[in-house]
């Protein structure tokens, strides 16, 4: 009897939030890696995928392998295919444990994979664009973790001024008035792998334009599971959506277990389907299809070509061509 072709491999899911694009694998246990390509960040790097070398920044919400397997290789990948360092920003406790993984790669390899790893305290940020900044968010998990916002900051009129001429503001300016305020914009926030918390419920996630929420378990019996794992139950949500001003809210980790029909039935029945049309499941391909295809012909049917990643060299460059340290 001729044996049956293995499994294929896991599908990227992708959603188009505009302006962002939402790509990458989160099954619980397995795999967690999401990418926002216009923020040049990847949160989690469980699995490095193609689509997540083009990314410079790591922004990991704590270190079990589903989070962190894939994140040598791709210190390594962006190396060998000249991409430039990447960069790992993580909570403080996690940095040097870390940095002990890579150092091990050098015994193994007999070389030194540039890469830099970056603690972040709770509540402070880095700027990751021109006034866009990644904020650290302490949550509680069975291991250190951390959720991350990010925040764009703009400068605007404050409100005494707003029916000035432009002459008048400009001499108020050159007098030394401050004429302007800045505003704190939320436009994405991951949970990263959390129990609920009242760190759900600060401003970063409630006025976040995208929210990026793992939600492990579905089942009504599940709820212990949830709280023995400290992880999220789509029952948690009925509150969370209620204070949640997102567009769109993308639920990521959902075991394998869960099948997807009925994790949007689950998603369907909270508070009677109200958030339903906003809710989406990462890796829910049918839907998340149908939905792209839509948005294709609304905009005249022709998708964007995707920008090409630099040559894949894996398969025709010798490893010796790597730059060696060791």
């Amino acid at each position: 009897m001729i044996p049956s072709m293995p499994p294929r491999e896991g599908q990227l899911g992708f959603l188009y939030l505009p302006p962002f694009r939402v790509q990458g694998i989160s099954v619980a246990g397995e795999q967690t890696v999401i990418q926002v390509p216009e923020l040049d960040v990847c949160f989690d790097m469980g699995q490095c995928t193609r689509a997540s070398l083009a990314t410079p920044l790591v922004a990991l919400s704590h270190a079990h392998m589903d989070h962190i397997g894939g994140l040598p290789y791709w210190f390594s990948q962006r190396q060998f295919q000249k991409i430039g360092t990447g960069k790992c920003v993580c909570h403080p406790r996690v940095a040097e444990p870390l940095r002990a993984m890579m150092r091990s790669w050098v015994d193994l390899e007999l070389q030194r994979t540039p890469h830099e790893i970056i603690p972040i305290e709770p509540d402070a940020e880095i700027e990751i664009k021109n006034n866009v900044y990644l904020r650290a968010i302490e949550t509680s998990h069975t291991s250190p973790s951390l959720a991350f916002a990010i925040i764009e900051r703009r400068s605007k009129l404050k409100d005494e001024f707003r029916e000035f001429p432009q002459e008048k503001l400009r001499e108020l300016k050159a007098s030394g008035v401050e004429i302007t305020r800045t505003v704190e914009i939320p436009l994405v926030a991951y949970t990263g792998d959390t129990e609920p918390g009242p760190f759900l419920f600060r401003d970063e996630f409630a006025l976040a334009k995208v929210v990026l929420a793992e939600c492990t378990f579905f089942e009504s019996d599940h709820r212990t599971r949830a709280k023995i794992g400290k992880h999220l139950h789509v029952g948690d949500f009925t509150s969370l959506l209620r204070v949640w001003k997102a567009e769109n809210v993308v639920l990521v980790h959902v075991s394998r277990r869960t099948a997807i029909p009925f994790a949007r039935e689950c998603i369907a029945a909270i508070e009677g389907g109200a958030h339903a049309s906003r809710v989406h499941l990462l890796m829910d391909h049918r839907a998340n299809k149908q939905r792209y295809d839509r948005q294709v012909a609304e905009a005249g049917g022709a998708a964007e070509k995707t920008a090409n990643l630099p040559e894949d060299r894996s398969a025709s460059a010798p490893r010796e061509n790597q730059e060696q340290n060791g």
